[in-house]
């Protein structure tokens, strides 16, 4: 692709002088007789040599010209300048291609602050889910509301499988084509993890409007979404269900159910908080 966004050529040029700035010769691998009586950091020269591209297309990319830019070039110039995950990504977008997906290890472990943060929803529902939409924590709203427990595995499940779910079966007929096109929209994006494909095969043999819906191959991208529950005490609750991504966890996803407008569903929510 060629760098030709007038805007971001000079953060483009500002942001690779101070990256090479930052590396010394030795640290790059250059031999040890290389000359000292200059400016801190690598030569333009020096970063072409070393990530395989010749000195005056470096200089070209680094002034911001009208070039063609790869996205194996701008990986040979990311390791050679030391860039982290974040860093390489933030060049992809200088240089006007698409940035790739990150490559930084995910810390898996679940932690307190994610728990503070949908704790914090309350007197509202809310959950954590995985890639492949199984529970990784909830609230107490959620437990009390919508009665998400240890025995929910997987959102997906729950939603054709769970009875008192699906009581408002009019608003459920209507959600179910959107909710299955948006996992299968989430599975695409990860074709290697096991997990999708087992909820799958488990929903494909259990659940007649699952198969049905599954074999349309819609896709959708998720969204905000109407849910209804009639809860045993306290009647119908009706909730908009926005999903939320974490930059710092994308293996995560914050689902947040705030009452419907024009519902009585927030006094509920209340009323029920109160017996606790």
């Amino acid at each position: 692709m060629d760098v030709q966004q007038p805007g971001r050529r000079p953060e483009l040029r500002e942001f690779l002088i101070s990256r090479r700035a930052r590396v010394s010769p030795a640290g790059a691998g250059l031999p040890a007789g290389t000359d000292r009586r200059r400016t801190p950091g690598l030569r333009r020269e020096e970063v072409a040599v070393l990530a395989g591209v010749s000195p005056s297309w470096y200089q070209w990319l680094e002034q911001g010209r009208d070039i063609t830019v790869s996205g194996g070039v701008l990986d040979a110039v990311s390791r050679v300048l030391r860039l982290d995950d974040t860093e390489r990504r933030h060049l992809y977008g200088l240089a006007g291609l698409n940035p790739p997906p990150s490559s930084a290890p995910v810390d898996t472990a679940y932690c307190e602050e994610l728990q503070r943060l949908i704790d914090s929803w309350a007197p509202n529902p809310a959950a954590i889910l995985d890639r492949s939409w199984n529970y990784v924590a909830h609230n107490a709203t959620a437990r009390l509301a919508l009665n998400i427990g240890q025995a929910d595995r997987n959102c997906l499940v729950a939603f054709f499988r769970d009875r008192a779910y699906r009581a408002g079966s009019g608003p459920w007929e209507r959600v179910a084509p959107s909710v299955v096109a948006a996992f299968r929209a989430a599975a695409s994006e990860h074709p290697d993890n096991p997990g999708f494909r087992e909820v799958v095969d488990e929903l494909s043999a259990t659940s007649p409007e699952f198969r049905t819906l599954w074999a349309r191959q819609d896709v959708a991208a998720g969204g905000v979404l109407v849910k209804e529950v009639e809860h045993p005490t306290i009647g119908r609750l009706s909730f908009e269900s926005s999903q939320l991504k974490l930059p710092a966890r994308p293996d995560l996803t914050v689902v947040l159910y705030n009452p419907l407008p024009g519902t009585d569903t927030a006094e509920k929510l209340a009323h029920l908080a109160a017996a606790v």
